[in-house]
């Protein structure tokens, strides 16, 4: 019974948040879709928005589950309650026909002038009254027990139609945002490609940094991702075999500094479209190619989980994604295996 009144806070905690999500302003987002310098930011909150909107979702049901699980809980101990009872009001029939059988219908008195052995007829009257007491008593007793089940399993399912309804409710907000998030991320990378195709790098477009402070020396370039094309593999979009590891995301997806060190270059155009390069204190480089933002200037410095950039897909890209490196010099040709590198660290990719 300590989780069912648990459930009413969690209940209360999600009521809360939705008016919070959904009252939250997309800034700069007016009918022809904002100001373009804006775009970045927009896109990364609009990013963590989706993110929170989806967790919020998968704990409103979990909870709804856990609810729907004590509901049934609850009708399983009421029918135990209920088999007991009608296994009572069987035992008092019994003795009511016992009864009858016995002579219940005389009056106790002519009983007992009848009787053979009146003190043996009153010991039985006795423990018959006794029994009668105690079946009536554990009637009563279940009958209490039986209410407060029934009013306990009204409780738990008015719980749980809450977190239903809010579970309805997150889902149509969830599906909002997202549909911001697409119509914003496709400005974005048309902005990038602009940018590319003109050969002018947009400038650091500047994202507040809620993932700062990850407490790890080392980081995995994007928080949520699959692993795409790998190291070393082969195929018709690269000269010779592929110097880095993608990561497949979608457009916008914050990319972050794997750790600390110095953003060395910040350039587009060419196969690798806007990419930055950082420099790390063990003489490592990292590289970040085929981004659709960047939020940092050449010559700022990073720390671990910083966000430095948005992916994208331009340059040589069939489709969004990180193309990552990790390298001996700042120059193409001496990169290494990032998968490994990363794992010696303490960021195991999987």
């Amino acid at each position: 019974m300590r989780s069912s009144r648990r459930s009413p806070l969690l209940v209360a905690v999600l009521l809360c948040a939705l008016p919070l999500l959904a009252a939250r302003p997309v800034e700069g987002m007016d009918g022809d879709g904002g100001s373009g310098a804006a775009l970045g930011p927009q896109v990364a909150r609009l990013y963590e928005e989706a993110a929170t909107a989806t967790r919020q979702y998968e704990e409103g049901r979990r909870a709804a589950e856990a609810q729907r699980a004590r509901a049934m809980d609850y009708e399983r101990l009421l029918d135990g309650q209920r088999q007991k009872i009608d296994a009572m009001h069987e035992d008092l029939g019994r003795i009511a026909r016992a009864q009858y059988r016995d002579g219940g219908g005389l009056p106790l008195t002519a009983r007992m002038l009848l009787a053979d052995d009146p003190e043996g007829l009153m010991r039985g009257h006795r423990a018959v009254a006794r029994a009668n007491l105690a079946v009536d008593r554990a009637i009563g007793r279940n009958l209490r027990a039986e209410a407060r089940f029934a009013a306990a399993e009204a409780k738990a399912q008015a719980a749980w139609q809450v977190l239903e309804k809010r579970n309805t409710d997150l889902v149509e907000l969830k599906k909002k945002i997202e549909n911001r998030l697409e119509a914003a991320r496709s400005r974005l990378e048309g902005q990038a490609d602009s940018s590319v195709a003109a050969g002018a790098c947009p400038g650091a477009v500047r994202l507040d940094q809620q993932n700062v402070g990850v407490g790890a020396s080392w980081v995995a370039p994007v928080e949520t991702y699959e692993l795409s094309a790998s190291f070393g593999s082969g195929g018709s979009r690269w000269a010779n075999r592929h110097t880095g590891q993608d990561f497949a995301v979608p457009i916008g997806t914050p990319v972050r500094s794997v750790g600390t060190g110095r953003v060395l270059k910040v350039s587009c155009g060419g196969a690798f479209g806007i990419q930055l390069v950082v420099q790390h204190a063990d003489g490592y480089y990292t590289q970040y190619a085929h981004l659709a933002a960047v939020a940092v200037d050449q010559g700022d410095r990073v720390e671990a989980g910083q966000w430095i950039g948005q992916s994208g897909s331009t340059g040589n890209s069939t489709g969004p994604h990180l193309h990552f490196e990790v390298r001996v010099t700042p120059q193409t040709g001496s990169a290494l295996d990032p998968v490994p590198w990363l794992s010696q660290r303490g960021v195991p990719l999987p």
